[in-house]
C-alpha cells in the first residue's frame, strides 16, 4: 500500500514527508513522554513578516481547493489549509495517514492564491499552517475548522460558525492566568466504520498538560465529534475544564438596558442546558455580568449539558449577515460514569460582540495531580436543538422589567421577571386549569407571583417581583406544577439587582 502515497501526491498536488508508524496508542504514549519532559513553548518564527498579515491582507488569502486532502474523492471530505499570520503565528504540523503510516503534508506557496497580499508569497518554503477546515461535498463550504491550535468548531445542523470547543481548559476563571494548551500535531484519517467519517488525531501541549485525541466526525443531520482522549498533567492543576465549550452572551431581553446597538439581541448561545445525573432538567438563561462570575453546578455520573441558542426568531435579532438565529446549539454527552464533579460556567463581561465571554465545562472532583493519567470520552453534537430534548415542557423566554403594579408607586428597587414555559404537559391545559409557579430565591422578598396561559397559545408564562437589598447576584429557581405534577424542566437564573 506504500504507493497509496505517491498517487496521493501526484493526484492533489500535495507535498508529503517521509512515511513514519502511526497508531493512537503510539500517540498516547508519546503524550506520555511529552508531559515527563519540561514544557517548550512554541517558537514563532518570522513573526515580523507575519505581523504584516493583518486582518484585511488575511482576508485576500485563499486556499487553492484543487490542492486539498482527499480533493479527488480520494477521502470523505476534501481538507483544507489556513495560512498562518498576524493572529496565528505559530504552526501546527499536519499530516495523512493510511496503513498504520503518517505522512507530513508540507507547505506549499502554491497552495494559495495571495491576492492583493502577494508579498505573503515570499515567506520561507517550510512555513507550515496554521489549522484547517473539513469542506463538505459539491463545493460547499466547510463544516469543521480548527484554527490557531486551541479551539475547533461546527457549522452544525443549520451551517452557521458560532460557539467553539477545546480539548481541555486549565485554571478559568481563577486569579491567575488561563492557559491554552494547544494542537500542535494532527492527522487525518478516513474512518473504518463510516465512509462519510473523518478521523482526526491530535496532540496537545501546554505549560501544565500534554494530551492524545482521537475525534471521529460525522456529519449527517447535524455534526456529531465522538472524543477519545488521554491527558498526562506535567504539574498539579487547580481547575480543569473537560469539553470545554466557549461563546459569546452580550444582550438579550434581560439586559436590553445595557446595549448600544440597534439589534434587539446578540448572541451565540441564551443559555446553559443541564440533565443531571438524578434526572432533573435544568435552564439556565445567561448573563452579562458587571464582574466575572463562576457558577457550579455540583453532580454526579451527569448525563450531559450544553451551551445552547434556543431563540431561533430571526425578528429577534434582526442580523443579516451573522445570522444569530442560526447559531449551532452544542451538547456535551459524557460516554460512561464521570463520577463526581460540577458543570462550572463561567460568565465574563462584555460591550461587544467580538469577545467571547461566556465558557461551560466539567470540572471533575478529584484532583488533579502531576503525573495522573485522566482517560475520557465523551460526545459533542452541534445540532439546532438538544439531542434528546426531556418530556417537560421549557423556558423559551426571560424578561424583566419595572417591578410593582401599574398606576401604583413604583418601588425603585423591586423589579419583575417573567418566564414563558411551552411545550411537555402545557399542551394538553386548559386556561383555568390552577397551574401554580414555585419559586425561591436565595435572599431577597419574592411577591405578585402568579401564571396564566398565553391567550392563542398553549404556552403559559409565569411572573414575580423580587426586591434585594445590595448589589450582589441572587440565585432564583422556579418551575410550575399543576397539583403534584411538575410540567416544567427547573428555571434557574442569577439576578444581578439593578434600580431603574
Amino acid at each position: 500500500m506504500t504507493a497509496l502515497w505517491p498517487g496521493l501526491a501526484m493526484a492533489e498536488g500535495l507535498t508529503l514527508g517521509k512515511p513514519s508508524s502511526f497508531s493512537f496508542e503510539g500517540l498516547r504514549e508519546s503524550a506520555k513522554r511529552l508531559a515527563a519532559e519540561p514544557y517548550k513553548p512554541p517558537v514563532i518564527r518570522f513573526a515580523d513578516e507575519l505581523e504584516r498579515i493583518d486582518y484585511d491582507a488575511y482576508q485576500q488569502i485563499r486556499f487553492q481547493s484543487d490542492h486539498a486532502l482527499w480533493a479527488k474523492d480520494s477521502g470523505p471530505y476534501p481538507i483544507e489549509f489556513f495560512h498562518l499570520g498576524r493572529y496565528f503565528k505559530a504552526s501546527v504540523r499536519l499530516h495523512v495517514v493510511g496503513t498504520g503510516e503518517a505522512r507530513e503534508i508540507l507547505y506549499s506557496p502554491d497552495m494559495f492564491d495571495f491576492g492583493k497580499a502577494r508579498f505573503a508569497a515570499d515567506l520561507p518554503k517550510d512555513l507550515g499552517f496554521a489549522g484547517f477546515r473539513v469542506m463538505d461535498d459539491g463545493g460547499k463550504p466547510d463544516w469543521l475548522a480548527f484554527l490557531g491550535g486551541a479551539y475547533f468548531r461546527s457549522s452544525g445542523e443549520l451551517n452557521q460558525y458560532g460557539l467553539s470547543a477545546r480539548g481541555i481548559a486549565i485554571d478559568l476563571g481563577l486569579p491567575t492566568p488561563e492557559e491554552f494548551p494547544r494542537f500542535t500535531d494532527s492527522w487525518f484519517e478516513p474512518s473504518s466504520k463510516d465512509s462519510k467519517a473523518v478521523v482526526i488525531y491530535a496532540l496537545m501541549d501546554g505549560p501544565s498538560i500534554a494530551g492524545a485525541y482521537r475525534l471521529e466526525c460525522t456529519r449527517s443531520t447535524g455534526v456529531v465529534i465522538d472524543v477519545d482522549a488521554v491527558l498526562y498533567p506535567r504539574a498539579d492543576i487547580k481547575r480543569m475544564g473537560v469539553a470545554p465549550l466557549t461563546s459569546m452572551f452580550w444582550f438579550d431581553e434581560t439586559n436590553r438596558r445595557q446595549a448600544r446597538d440597534w439589534r434587539p439581541e446578540i448572541h451565540d448561545s441564551d443559555g446553559l442546558a443541564l440533565w443531571t445525573g438524578s434526572g432533573e432538567r435544568i435552564w439556565r438563561p445567561l448573563n452579562n455580568p458587571p464582574q466575572v462570575q463562576v457558577s457550579a453546578f455540583s453532580d454526579k455520573s451527569p448525563k450531559g449539558f450544553g451551551l445552547l441558542q434556543r431563540d431561533r426568531d430571526f425578528d429577534n435579532y434582526q442580523d443579516d449577515g451573522v445570522f444569530y438565529d442560526r447559531r449551532p446549539s452544542v451538547w456535551v454527552e459524557p460516554v460512561g460514569d464521570w463520577g463526581a464533579g460540577a458543570v462550572q460556567l463561567l460568565e465574563i463581561p462584555t460591550d461587544d460582540e467580538i469577545h467571547d465571554n461566556i465558557g461551560a465545562y466539567w470540572v471533575p472532583e478529584a484532583s488533579v495531580k502531576a503525573g495522573s493519567e485522566w482517560p475520557l470520552k465523551y460526545r459533542l453534537h452541534w445540532l439546532a436543538d438538544e439531542p434528546y430534548p426531556g418530556k417537560l415542557a421549557r423556558a423559551i423566554a426571560t424578561r424583566l422589567g419595572r417591578g410593582g403594579i401599574p398606576g401604583q408607586p413604583r418601588p425603585a428597587d423591586k423589579n419583575k421577571i417573567v418566564i414563558d414555559f411551552a411545550g411537555g404537559p402545557l399542551e394538553e391545559l386548559k386556561k383555568a386549569d390552577p397551574v401554580k409557579l414555585v419559586v425561591s430565591a436565595a435572599r431577597g422578598k419574592i411577591d405578585n407571583d402568579y401564571t396564566l396561559q398565553v391567550v392563542g397559545t398553549t404556552h403559559w408564562r409565569a411572573f414575580l417581583d423580587i426586591a434585594v437589598e445590595g448589589p450582589e447576584p441572587v440565585d432564583i429557581r422556579a418551575y410550575l406544577r399543576l397539583g403534584d405534577k411538575t410540567l416544567t424542566e427547573t428555571w434557574l437564573y442569577q439576578y444581578i439587582p439593578f434600580t431603574w
